[in-house]
Order: structure tokens, then sequence, then C-alpha cells
């Protein structure tokens, strides 16, 4: 089996298009979204309806749960634009996403924790940064899980971390979104490239895994963000980093 692995998107229908194209090449028998879809200055729409004829397995992320259930004035300004630019309907399909999946015998999918879809599993803000945090303290966020493989997002951070005597977790990083800002830190990828990654179970109950790294137009994407107001999200789009924290 070949499961191909994507995470927040957030409306980057581009660099979702990049991705399907690189890994129809590598004909995959699942293809998992561990949510976040269309939140973001981008093409939200365009976003939801390629997906909805990729049948992916998909849970909810937390942008996927709050543009689905909360009120327009409550949102933040990613949030807000998703919902002016998605149908009714798109809403209802995001809020309705489970929480986790069990992708195939021993492994399980969700976006951010198993009891959290807005809570850093891999990573702790250090310094203003978003970085991988000690082992004891993921197993502590993670919690009793009887999968061996674990496919989380939320960071937007590649990484691998096995814990000892527990599951090996997979963070695939985003496919549109590769830095942001959150208030007082930043989450960088280092690069503009858009990341998905590929998982191949094997015989003797251990995992192949890759992380890709797919180059698509940026540039346009940062136009994008920049027409609609959104300076900070083309900064991140061009460069895989964020500029420096006042």
């Amino acid at each position: 089996m070949r499961i191909a692995v994507l995470a927040d998107i957030h409306g980057n229908v581009l660099a979702l298009e990049a991705v399907l194209e690189h890994l129809a090449q590598r004909k995959p028998d699942i293809v998992v979204d561990l949510g976040d879809c269309a939140s973001g200055p981008l093409w939200p729409r365009e976003t939801l309806e390629r997906l909805a004829v990729l049948e992916a397995k998909t849970v909810r992320g937390n942008h996927d749960r709050w543009v689905a259930t909360l009120s327009r004035d409550k949102m933040g300004p990613s949030d807000r634009f998703a919902f002016d630019e998605i149908s009714a309907e798109q809403r209802a399909r995001l809020g309705a996403l489970p929480s986790r999946v069990e992708i195939a015998p021993g492994i399980l999918a969700f976006h951010a924790t198993p009891e959290s879809d807005n809570t850093y599993l891999l990573d702790v803000v250090e310094s203003g940064r978003v970085v991988r945090d000690r082992r004891d303290a993921i197993a502590a966020r993670l919690g009793p899980v009887e999968a061996r493989l674990v496919l989380c997002g939320h960071s937007h951070r590649p990484d691998i971390v096995q814990l000892p005597g527990g599951p090996l977790i997979f963070n695939p990083g985003s496919v549109g979104c590769p830095a942001y800002e959150d208030g007082a830190y930043v989450s960088e990828s280092g690069s503009t490239h858009a990341r998905y990654a590929i998982v191949e179970p094997r015989a003797d109950r251990t995992f192949g895994l890759e992380l890709l790294a797919v180059p698509y137009d940026y540039e346009a994407a940062a136009r994008r963000a920049e027409k609609n107001g959104r300076p900070d999200w083309a900064h991140g789009l061009r460069h895989g980093f964020m500029p420096p924290l006042s």
C-alpha cells in the first residue's frame, strides 16, 4: 500500500495542483488530507471544488471548524475571507468532517492532537519560533493511542519523531502555507515549496516515509495574497520565512 499525505492546504489551489500532479506519478492507493483545507486569502472555493473530486480521507482542522461554526464577526481575517468565498454547503461539509480517522490498521490521522485541533503535537514555541519539543512532552500531549503510525499537521513544519515505546509521528508539512505569524511567534518551513509526504507500510510492520517538496508558481499565489490585502501571507509564500517580529 502507498499512502499520500497532505495537510494545511489553506486555499492554495496552485500548490495543491502541483502536489496532485506530482503524486499522480507515485500512484498512491489512498490520499489523506489532514485538514485546514480552505482558510486563507487565496482560492478557498476553487480548492474545495478540487478536493471534492479527489475523494481523500479527510479530517477536520481548527480553521475548517472555525469557518464552519463561528459567527463571521468572531473570525480572523483568513477565516472571514474563506467564509465569504465558499458556499453554505461547502461550509457544512467542512464542519461535518471527522476529527480523526483510522486510515489503515495501525495508522491514525488527525489534524493537531487526538483531543485538540488547535494544539501543536510535535512542537513548542521558544524564542518566538515553533520548534520541536521534547519527546516526553510530545508523548504527554499524544496520550494513549494504539496506532503504530500517527499522522498530524497543524504546525506546517515537516517532521518525523519516534517515541520510545510508542508510535512514530509524522507531519508532512504544509501544502499551501510555508510560513505564518501567529501573534507573538512564527512558524517557518524555510522554503517556498509545496510539501506533502508518502507513507509505505511494510510487511515487517515498519514504514517507509518520504517528505517531498514540490516547486510551483508561488509568486502567483503571493500576488493573490497581496491583492486580497494580506502582505504577511505574500511574504511567507515568497520566502518560506516571515519578517522579524517587532
